[in-house]
């Protein structure tokens, strides 16, 4: 499998294909004729009057004129001195998104950098050469600057790269790639940099995990209902239709399609002294249906961040070179931090589901903790904790990032998105509710099956199956870390929805 590079037309399934299956990247004979031409546009715009970037200094030097026989050393300059991160490196699948997503923008040739500069990125992505980017300093405008300058850096035969073996020399490693250095000219360290492509690049994987996990949400839930010996009668067509949110009905249709046929819920469907559920259990589809919502408002932001040129100055096809804000993070900023807090509400209410199934005073019957020998046992009590534990992180978390603009290049720079902070605590926030629902996983599958001799539906049957080829059922303590931790890797391996499908057919 291949992913063909013309500059618009990439998807978010491109970008998780590339980043994480090592999918190779083709670059379109159209994007390169492209580029040609406006490359032509900045050659000519270098030899006539000052163009800030072609043949000024950057941000509050600006109104420097710099020689033409000093313009490479500019570029060069650039990428040198914008590589100015600290900290851990960023994950290898976030600075292949990167480097995918810097070559889709100047594919679409409104950066005026030679094609040899978009190949060369692409060379990289194919051949696994994945450069050394610290996870410090970015503030989302003008664009991820320290961080695709780290990338630059390797590309001009410098920088480090991540290996296998731990850590070798960018010029070493393009050797062994067989990948000549590039050498800069006019704007090309400028188009290199003045991108949001950590911060799209980081929103593309969250989007991509977050679709899957809501749907995982649902999946839990319907086990919790059972466990706790709920009612489905809330999640009801018409009901839903009184309040007419898409993401609401498309989780609500997920809880019926789980629960349909179950003897658990068939078994106190009359004579239940119960009069109504408790919220965590009664409004899911609101909660999990209004993070749909917020998923669709980010993914169409996504979709159309993936269809623009980032970058400043913008080279025109009439010939003209303009200074514009396009490398503003403010779009994808925002969307982070939409998205951070709906997952944190996901997670939130997913922890109380589970809190309630291990509390004898509120869980209908079963024991404590869902423990073997209540009192020598504990059971599951303190995977609570843990949820608790990140349930309380995803709070902070979920705190805007893009609210905390700092002044940067002597006030020339005014206003900043803090997006890639917001990206990156949106990644912390995807791995913890992915943990978190793990839990409830676990947790609601040894209620179910202490129900016995009642059966759940053949869907949550499914469920309870899959967990068990990871996780022993209910019996005596044990350590309980490696058994979440064998649940939450299902869940990074997307088994849990394809095998609960394979009863239901497609879930939303």
């Amino acid at each position: 499998m291949s992913v063909e590079l013309e500059g618009p037309g990439v998807r978010i399934s491109d970008v998780v294909a590339v980043a994480r299956r090592g999918e190779q990247v083709l670059l379109s004979d159209a994007a390169i004729k492209r580029m040609a031409v406006t490359r032509r546009i900045v050659k000519q715009l270098a030899e006539g009057e000052p163009a800030y970037g072609v043949s000024t200094g950057f941000g509050a030097l600006a109104s420097k004129t710099i020689p033409p026989d000093r313009r490479a050393a500019l570029q060069l300059s650039m990428i040198r001195s914008h590589a100015a991160g600290m900290g851990p490196a960023v994950e290898a699948e976030v600075v292949r998104a990167m480097m995918f997503l810097r070559a889709r923008t100047l594919a679409l040739g409104a950066s005026g950098a030679r094609p040899l500069v978009a190949e060369t990125l692409v060379r990289m992505v194919n051949a696994g050469v994945v450069p050394v980017v610290p996870e410090h300093g970015s503030l989302g405008a003008s664009g991820d600057l320290a961080p695709l300058a780290h990338v630059a850096l390797v590309m001009i035969g410098e920088g480090e790269v991540v290996t296998g073996a731990g850590v070798r020399e960018g010029r070493a490693a393009m050797a062994r790639a067989s990948i000549a250095p590039v050498e800069l000219v006019e704007k090309e360290g400028l188009a290199l940099i003045n991108g949001t492509d950590g911060i799209l690049g980081m929103l593309c994987l969250a989007v991509h995990d977050a679709s899957y996990l809501l749907t995982v949400a649902d999946i839990v839930a319907s086990l919790s209902v059972e466990g706790l010996l709920a009612t489905d009668r809330a999640y009801a067509a018409d009901l839903m239709a009184l309040r007419p949110h898409s993401g609401q009905a498309l989780s609500a249709a997920n809880l019926r399609r789980m629960l349909r046929g179950s003897p658990i819920v068939a078994s106190h469907r009359h004579n239940d002294d119960r009069v109504q559920d408790a919220y965590s259990i009664r409004c899911t589809p609101q909660v999990h249906g209004a993070a749909r919502d917020t998923l669709e408002f980010v993914t169409g932001v996504a979709d159309r961040e993936l269809a623009s040129a980032i970058d400043n100055p913008m080279v025109l096809p009439d010939g003209r070179v303009e200074s514009c804000g396009n490398f503003h993070g403010a779009p994808v900023a925002l969307a982070a931090d939409y998205l951070a807090i709906a997952l944190a509400e996901v997670g939130a209410i997913s922890e109380r589901r589970l809190d309630r199934l291990l509390d004898f005073n509120r869980s209908h019957g079963l024991p404590p903790f869902l423990a073997a020998d209540p009192g020598v046992d504990s059971g599951l009590m303190i995977g609570q904790y843990t949820a608790a534990a990140m349930c309380a992180e995803n709070r902070r978390l979920a705190a805007p990032a893009v609210v905390d603009s700092y002044p940067t290049s002597a006030m020339q720079e005014d206003h900043v998105s803090m997006g890639w902070s917001g990206a990156r605590k949106l990644r912390r926030i995807v791995d913890n509710l992915r943990r978190i629902l793990a839990i409830e996983w676990v947790t609601a599958a040894r209620a179910v099956q202490l129900r016995v001799p009642l059966d759940p539906a053949e869907a949550t049957a499914a469920a309870v199956d899959l967990v068990r080829t990871r996780v022993p059922g209910h019996g005596p303590d044990r350590p309980l870390a490696p058994e979440l931790a064998a649940a939450e890797q299902l869940l990074g391996e997307e088994a849990l929805v394809a095998a609960v499908e394979a009863v239901t057919g497609p879930l939303d």
